[in-house]
């Protein structure tokens, strides 16, 4: 039967068909019975798919990828901020019944207990080493577990907060637990997007379909939090600490901290002092109870870990265990993921609570263990065997894709380390229909569920993160990246009950306020990079009509132009020692628009802005994510028309990245929050802006020419910063240069002028936190800005049009450019001083593997 899944179109109503791909074998497949038809809690799904027809679905899987994207949703920036990866979404969630839910939410809770009992013995009485029912070789040996955390007393009900558990389906339908996730459960918030995407594409069928919803999951995940420390505070401060902008699952890390209203933090925004963990931010030290951290645990704290991590806060551990800082999870979780511990569990859920494993796990054998070890040799091509201990490097040999030689190797790295590895039966996994190339697919699929603590045990996740493979070929889906994931569906049998009201947390001022240095920081220079790629893209712009006008540039005008752009942009010495590059410019201004290696080129200062907004994604608008977006596709437009040089009309290549820069520009001034952030972004837009507006006024004006090409030179100034029309308006006819300094230097109802900028830092300087301690009086910074302002309003503007002929030059005018511009860049270099954190981090003493080398 040919599926209507192939037409162009669909009428109202369309038969199910049958599946539309083929049994796979030895495998359960989600969505349709062994008779090949869909399952019952499917049928609606694939009725809905059946109507939406071919374009329909394609039109909803662009849908999704358009809002992925201008979400921001990646993963693996790649250091890359131009082509960031996009989160890989099928639009066809994994449907669940809930009666097959309500087993498999059992035997997730009492897993969770389970592990959290582990954890306390382990560094506790450590009943099941003395008892014999785990091994000691296997935890002493670990380096997951962390003998510094024994004894460590922790607050709350529960000390694992979090817990992920990765299941398949065998072939029976049953759900097989395959590995847990205990250090920093990734997962959860890439989860939550899929749920958002997936019903906003398909609202109707969402709302239709009595999907479970997961908020609830998250309000508990927050009440819990704070609950930890409510033995000492009513109002928690708690933070989600991340690796920063380059780890892969970043996006996940600034998405949860927004959903849960945490601050995002980095190691080096944090500090320990007094015997406490305290924020570095803009009104100095504030104090921190939790933290949720997205980092394994040996690169948590130099001091007692990992030596060379630069991710950590040196001291957290003792903290911690002085009971000063709560983590989720505690530090020393990481053992909990030692795959060898599955081959125990059954006997570790007996002696801890008397009970038998609901929720099975893979079967698995421990090659320390001398009968475990016989049995995975003689049944290797059975098998999947890996190291015991997980790392960045580890990998899984099936033993059934071996050759001779390789198995032979195999034997022998088993022989030589039994006790370093494990083998586990080899379950395919289920197959999942996806939507591939305008048709239903079937991929093999792993599900990752989650589960937060609660007063009383344990809260599941209704759903999760469903992942499948990209390809036919892969049999095994292992890591986050290299996968496509799903939206995951419980299906209820009647509407779900209406949520409680959402409880209400005290509401903490200086949290709300407050923002750690790199933050601000970051927006400083956001701001800063916007202001130099847009003057440099006018600048750029203006020399281009004029080279490319009606009537002939003469040289001398060329020349100053040229220069100018070089001193603007930085990239020096460039036109101002180059006759040669005077004379034939186009190489060095196509190099001066897309040469992202080459410091102050308009690509490059794109990319430095992009990278400092990544760095800040949590801060960024939904707008403000969709036109940096625009940006880079338009980087993209202009680096395939510079493929060959300058095109034919280079100004209007530029004018797409020209517009969007001032709809960011717009945007930040119309609909940010008047806080701290915007004013640190304005005031590196404001500072830039005056630096370039000074060195454009010197580098045009500074240089004295005949007539007509003096004119043509005002002119193009005045036209590089949207003046001219301005300009001609006020003083028609005349084209003095004291009429341009006028407008361009004085003007305060000139949003470009330079006393604007000036007049502007000034009102900022004085609403940016103080620092009590200071004496009375003017900071340093303040003089300078002051300073700046009166320089530029006592200026006689006659004088600095007046010509030193035997210079040749306008002396005046050079000199008070000059001192402005080092007055303004000093300013910069106080306030970063002030404001910004630039502690270096932790230096190793010695090296992180010493004992190796003794």
């Amino acid at each position: 039967m040919r599926s209507p899944l192939a037409n162009n179109s669909a009428p109202e109503t369309q038969p199910v068909p049958n599946a539309p791909y083929v049994k796979p074998a030895g495998a359960f497949d989600e969505a349709f019975d062994e008779g090949r038809q869909p399952r019952a809690h499917w049928l609606q799904l694939l009725e809905h798919i059946g109507r939406l027809g071919t374009d329909g679905m394609d039109d909803r899987y662009r849908r999704a990828q358009r809002i992925l994207r201008d979400d921001g949703a990646t993963y693996d920036l790649n250091n890359d901020p131009l082509s960031p990866s996009v989160w890989s979404l099928d639009i066809i969630p994994n449907v669940i019944s809930s009666a097959e839910w309500a087993f498999v939410e059992q035997g997730l809770a009492q897993r969770s207990t389970l592990f959290e009992l582990i954890y306390r013995d382990l560094y506790g009485e450590q009943q099941l080493l003395k008892q014999g029912i785990v091994p000691s070789e296997i935890v002493f040996a670990d380096p997951g577990f962390l003998r510094q955390c024994h004894g460590m007393r922790l607050p709350g009900a529960n000390a694992l907060i979090l817990h992920a558990v990765d299941l398949v389906r065998g072939e029976n339908g049953q759900f097989v637990a395959i590995g847990d996730r205990t250090q920093s459960p990734s997962g959860s918030g890439y989860a939550l997007e899929n749920r958002t995407v997936v019903s906003r594409v398909m609202p109707g069928l969402f709302r239709d379909s009595n999907v479970l919803r997961l908020s609830a999951f998250f309000q508990t995940l927050r009440q819990t939090l704070a609950g930890l420390v409510s033995h000492k505070t009513d109002n928690p401060r708690v933070v989600v600490l991340t690796p920063g902008a380059y780890s892969s699952t970043y996006f996940e890390h600034a998405y949860l901290a927004n959903h849960l209203g945490y601050p995002l933090v980095q190691g080096g925004d944090l500090t320990v002092r007094n015997g406490k963990v305290w924020m570095k931010s803009l009104n100095g030290l504030s104090p921190v109870d939790v933290i949720l951290r997205r980092l394994d645990d040996s690169f948590c704290d130099q001091a007692e870990l990992r030596a060379d991590s630069m991710l950590g806060v040196p001291g957290l551990l003792e903290v911690a265990r002085n009971g000063n800082v709560v983590l989720a999870n505690p530090l020393g979780s990481g053992v909990l993921e030692a795959p060898e511990l599955l081959a125990f569990l059954p006997d570790i859920c007996q002696f801890l609570l008397g009970q038998s494993l609901q929720l099975p796990s893979v079967r698995t054998w421990w090659c320390g263990n001398p009968q475990d070890y016989d049995y995975v040799v003689n049944h290797l091509d059975q098998l999947i065997i890996k190291p015991t201990y997980r790392s960045f490097a580890s990998r899984s040999i099936y033993g059934h894709s071996l050759d001779a030689k390789a198995r032979a190797e195999t034997l022998a790295m088993l022989a030589k380390n039994p006790a370093g590895y494990v083998a586990q039966c080899y379950i395919p996994g289920s197959q999942a229909p996806i939507w591939h190339e305008q048709r239903l697919e079937g991929r093999t699929g792993i599900l990752r569920t989650f589960t937060v603590a609660t007063k009383n045990g344990y809260s599941v996740m209704p759903g999760g993160l469903s992942r499948v493979a990209e390809s036919t070929a892969e049999v095994i889906v292992t890591k986050l990246s290299g996968s496509r994931s799903k939206d995951t569906w419980i299906l209820s049998d009647k509407p779900e009950v209406e949520q409680s009201a959402v409880t209400e947390f005290p509401r903490d001022e200086a949290q709300v306020t407050n923002l750690p240095s790199r933050v601000i920081e970051n927006l400083f220079w956001f701001g800063r990079y916007a202001e130099r790629a847009e003057v440099s893209l006018r600048l750029m712009r203006t020399i281009f009509k004029q080279l490319n006008g009606v009537e002939p540039l003469p040289p001398e005008s060329r020349n100053i132009l040229l220069q100018a752009l070089s001193q603007v942009t930085g990239c020096l010495p460039g036109f101002t020692e180059n006759e040669e590059l005077l004379e034939h410019p186009n190489d060095e201004l196509a190099a001066l628009v897309t040469d992202h290696e080459r410091a102050g080129s308009i690509k490059a200062n794109l990319q430095a802005m992009l990278a400092c907004g990544e760095q800040v994604k949590e801060m960024l608008s939904a707008d403000t994510r969709i036109i940096l977006n625009e940006l880079r596709d338009h980087i993209h437009e202009v680096d395939r028309a510079y493929t060959h040089g300058l095109p034919s009309v280079p100004e209007e290549s530029l004018d797409g990245l020209v517009t969007t820069l001032l709809a960011l520009s717009g945007l930040n001034n119309e609909s940010m929050l008047r806080g701290m952030d915007w004013m640190f972004q304005e005031i590196g837009r404001r500072t830039e802006r005056a630096l370039l507006t000074a060195t454009l006024l010197k580098a045009t004006l500074g240089k004295p020419l005949p007539g007509m090409q003096q004119q043509l030179i005002l002119e193009s100034l005045l036209l590089s910063v949207e003046a001219l029309i301005s300009f001609r308006r006020r003083y028609r006819t005349g084209t003095r240069i004291e009429f341009g300094l006028d407008l361009l230097m004085i003007d305060l109802s000139n949003p470009r002028s330079l006393i604007y900028q000036v007049n502007q830092l000034r009102k900022y300087l004085n609403e940016l936190p103080r620092n009590e301690s200071m004496t009375s009086g003017l900071s340093p910074e303040n003089r300078l800005i002051i300073k700046s302002l009166n320089d530029i309003q006592l200026a006689d503007l006659a004088q600095l049009a007046h010509v030193d002929h035997r210079h040749r030059s306008r002396a005046s005018l050079q000199q008070l450019m000059s001192q402005i511009i080092e007055q303004l860049e000093q300013f910069t270099s106080l306030l970063s001083d002030k404001y910004f954190d630039h502690t270096a981090g932790p230096q190793q003493l010695i090296k992180a593997k010493w004992k190796a080398e003794l």
